[in-house]
């Protein structure tokens, strides 16, 4: 069963820079060597329950034997951190064959804010259409690339799902989870989506082997719903999705994350400012 570094709790609240300047105190490099020397390492997005189905259907599917849960802050996030810990612990429950590490903790609040924040307006202006989630997403995604890229190009397990029962999100339509692929691939980084095409909730529960509604017992975010209309619609158009994504959160995050595999914490502004006007 891994345990649960109360200072964890404490970068959370902190939420400071920390994608390639991560605490020697949590992840050290002789750590780092170890799990360089795990063939069958995969991390895991620790979300809420998709995430945590997902990682089981991994298992399943790739036969891994250890796995890294992550967790990634945006600063929009609210609620109980004790519920990260909790999804942690249901995992090593499922997986009692498997070694489940300790949980690493990272983000970049101005990562986020360059694809999701600073450029609202000049977004809808481009692309008549926006919403936070697709950059937010993406970012949670590329944040993860620089540590996979440490530990050996190990995968990277998501819960992403396109259908939600009759629902559908505009973070995780085909269009957007084809690029949160992609740019993993640029960098030789596989992302798994092994219950993407999973499309009732029940099939979800079926593979954890317990109750967990969907969106409960896990940290909120302050802007969830923000793309639908008053009454529960959505309006958009997944071409705007996909052009969004494709001229610049894609070749923002992508020169993003370049300068931190090169080592360097990257001006995130001024690398996005740089895109939409070359």
């Amino acid at each position: 069963m891994p345990s649960f570094d109360p200072r964890l709790k404490e970068l959370y609240l902190n939420k400071p820079e920390c994608v390639i300047t991560l605490p020697e105190w949590f992840l050290p490099s002789e750590k780092i060597k170890e799990y360089r020397a795990m063939p069958r390492l995969a991390i895991v997005e620790i979300a809420g329950r998709d995430s945590v189905a997902a990682a089981v259907k991994s298992v399943e599917e790739e036969s891994f034997t250890d796995l890294l849960p992550t967790y990634v802050y945006t600063g929009t996030e609210h609620g109980p951190w004790a519920s990260v810990d909790q999804a942690v612990e249901r995992l090593a429950g499922l997986l009692p064959e498997v070694r489940i590490h300790n949980l690493v903790v990272l983000g970049s609040p101005c990562f986020w804010q360059a694809l999701c924040g600073r450029f609202i307006s000049e977004l809808i202006s481009r692309y008549e259409f926006y919403t936070p989630c697709v950059g937010c997403h993406l970012y949670l995604h590329s944040v993860r690339i620089p540590l996979a890229l440490a530990l050996g190009k190990v995968p990277i397990i998501s819960g992403e799902r396109e259908w939600h029962d009759e629902a559908k999100k505009v973070n995780q339509i085909s269009e957007a989870l084809n690029v949160y692929e992609k740019i993993a691939k640029d960098f030789g980084i596989r992302l798994l989506f092994p219950v993407r095409n999973i499309t009732k909730g029940d099939r979800i529960e079926e593979i954890l082997g317990f109750e967990w509604q969907e969106g409960k017992e896990q940290l909120g975010c302050v802007l969830s719903g923000n793309y639908r209309a008053l009454e529960g619609s959505v309006d958009y158009a997944p071409s705007q999705v996909k052009m969004y994504l494709e001229e610049f959160a894609w070749p923002c995050a992508k020169k993003i994350v370049e300068s931190y595999t090169a080592g360097r914490i990257p001006n995130h502004l001024e690398i996005a400012a740089s895109v939409l006007h070359p």
